[in-house]
């Protein structure tokens, strides 16, 4: 059994974001990265699927060079081998272009299962792993709790709204995004990390799997949200007041 974990290397969540001089992105020169926690999940999925049913686990990453380092991380953590698709640190790829890049990529392999996470940390699309699934030709299911391969199929459990689930037997091959929070992630151990600097990973870039990263929309400019103040008086009776007070706190503030 093969398979493919997508994961992303995005900036640490209590980092301070400041608009480059541009206005057209973020200033990256003083970020620290870490890899997307739900593609973490993934990961954690991916190696538990390994230890219970045998298989390898290739990890596959687009990004810049300082992508490595998350590489390095999941490598410790048990993945067999990585793909490192090297994208220009100015790129800014759109989930389709991401999944073009993923599909390409996982193409090659001829994994059983894709995994993913749910959705980015950065940008929060959630598209590009049913994008991926859907270039493949693979059956996909999203949100997914549980897998439990049987041979040729799989079955996973799916939450929905409202404390339900929902249960689907898929055929293999399958795109699978995967819900935060449904194991115990693990640490690279010391051994793990030892190792890891002996693992393969094989550096392709777009040009190699026949992706145009120039494809993808640019932003015109990006701001922060202004700060405007504004006084508004109420005047009448109390009871009159009372009731405009609250008519704009509910449909305007919007905080009851």
């Amino acid at each position: 059994m093969k398979i493919v974990v997508s994961i992303k290397q995005v900036p640490a969540r209590d980092s301070v974001l400041r608009v480059n001089g541009q206005g057209k992105w973020l200033d990256e020169s003083d970020l620290a990265y870490e890899m997307n926690e739900p593609d973490a999940y993934a990961l954690e999925e991916a190696l538990q699927l390994k230890e219970k049913l045998g298989g390898e686990v290739v990890v596959l990453c687009a990004g810049p060079d300082r992508a490595t380092q998350t590489i390095r991380e999941a490598l410790a953590k048990g993945a067999d081998r990585a793909i490192h698709v090297q994208v220009p640190e100015e790129a800014i790829l759109d989930p389709f272009i991401t999944a073009q890049v993923l599909a390409e990529a996982v193409r090659s392999e001829k994994a059983e299962y894709l995994l993913t996470g749910l959705q980015s940390d950065d940008l929060g699309y959630g598209q590009t792993g049913v994008l991926a699934a859907e270039l493949l030709g693979f059956a996909h299911a999203t949100i997914v709790m549980e897998v439990e391969p049987q041979g040729s199929a799989v079955r996973v459990k799916r939450e929905l709204e409202d404390g339900w689930y929902q249960y689907v037997t898929l055929q293999t091959p399958v795109a699978l995004t995967i819900q935060s929070g449904i194991k115990k992630l693990r640490y690279a151990t010391l051994m793990g990390i030892k190792k890891a600097k002996s693992k393969e990973i094989r550096t392709v870039t777009l040009a190699d799997l026949g992706v145009s990263g120039t494809d993808s929309p640019g932003a015109e400019s990006i701001y922060l949200p202004p700060r405007n103040k504004e006084t508004q008086m109420l005047t009448g009776d109390s009871r009159e007041c009372a009731r405009r007070l609250v008519e704009k706190l509910r449909f305007e503030a919007r905080v009851l």
